[in-house]
């Protein structure tokens, strides 16, 4: 279903100062991820200056939102910063946003504006895309959506260069099959340049308790269905899984957690590029 080869993408945040922060970086880029991804959110640091420090300790990792939350900002200011951060990677930054999480509720009326309905949030999104288009002139930033209901996959499917599915984590074969077709049948004649994106929950046979917090449910219950944020076995088995997803639903960029990153490593060595 994709011809792409796989690349994968790690997500994680600035804990422990600049030096720790340059250290994560660096670790990501020597075990072959070609991305380090980070969260939106004011209980973190502020993404674009952090993803910045990271781009200019590495040499050829990338770095993205993942995502931003549409309502937290202007749509032209948040266009700005990632125009700006393209810019000063030199094309390595990828932007990606969403219309936000339910806890996005709290930081985006905290910086005094409204969380607004479904609609009015997806249309920011589509908004801050059309914003950094025209900043970009010639250029051209990857953007990255995030999307899990049909109309996100439309607007995903119009506009978008890479496009996570945002599956719930106990979605199965089937639900990831549906998201993709309904992305393809929005994207039409250009369904074959969007590189389509998954995240996963976890790796291996444990589930940590972190994990288990922010999903809501245990490693057994991902198990029995059969949950597509899980991958699970030897690497080789790892990979092969990796491969029937790539020609099920056309996903050949993977994501995962930083803490799992270590875990993952040796599927790349397998995939990288392939």
């Amino acid at each position: 279903m994709s011809d792409l080869g796989f690349r994968f993408g790690v997500v994680l945040t600035p804990e422990g100062g600049p030096r720790q922060w340059i250290d994560t970086a660096r670790r990501a880029e020597e075990l072959g991820y070609s991305s380090l991804l980070m969260p939106d959110g004011l209980q973190l640091l502020a993404p674009f200056p952090s993803l910045a420090v990271a781009a200019s300790a590495t040499t050829t990792l990338r770095v993205g939102t993942f995502v931003l939350a549409g309502p937290m900002r202007a749509p032209r200011a948040a266009a700005w910063e990632g125009h700006s951060l393209s810019v000063l990677t030199e094309g390595r930054f990828e932007f990606g946003i969403g219309t936000g999480r339910p806890q996005a509720r709290e930081f985006t009326e905290s910086l005094e504006r409204s969380w607004g309905s479904p609609g009015e949030r997806l249309q920011q999104v589509a908004d801050a895309i059309a914003h950094l288009r025209e900043l970009d002139g010639e250029r051209h930033t990857p953007v990255l959506i995030a999307a899990g209901g049909p109309k996100a996959l439309a607007l995903a499917g119009r506009a978008a260069d890479i496009v996570t599915l945002a599956a719930p984590p106990l979605a199965g074969r089937d639900d990831l099959a549906g998201m993709a077709a309904q992305l393809r049948a929005a994207a039409g004649d250009r369904a074959d340049d969007i590189e389509v994106a998954m995240n996963l929950f976890a790796v291996g046979d444990e589930l940590p308790a972190w994990t288990q917090r922010f999903i809501g449910t245990d490693h057994a219950t991902l198990v029995a269905h059969d949950s597509q944020s899980l991958l699970r076995g030897t690497p080789a088995e790892m990979a092969d899984e990796l491969q029937r997803r790539r020609d099920a639903y056309g996903v050949s960029y993977v994501s995962v957690n930083g803490a799992l990153a270590e875990q993952l490593a040796p599927v790349l060595e397998l995939l990288a590029g392939r």
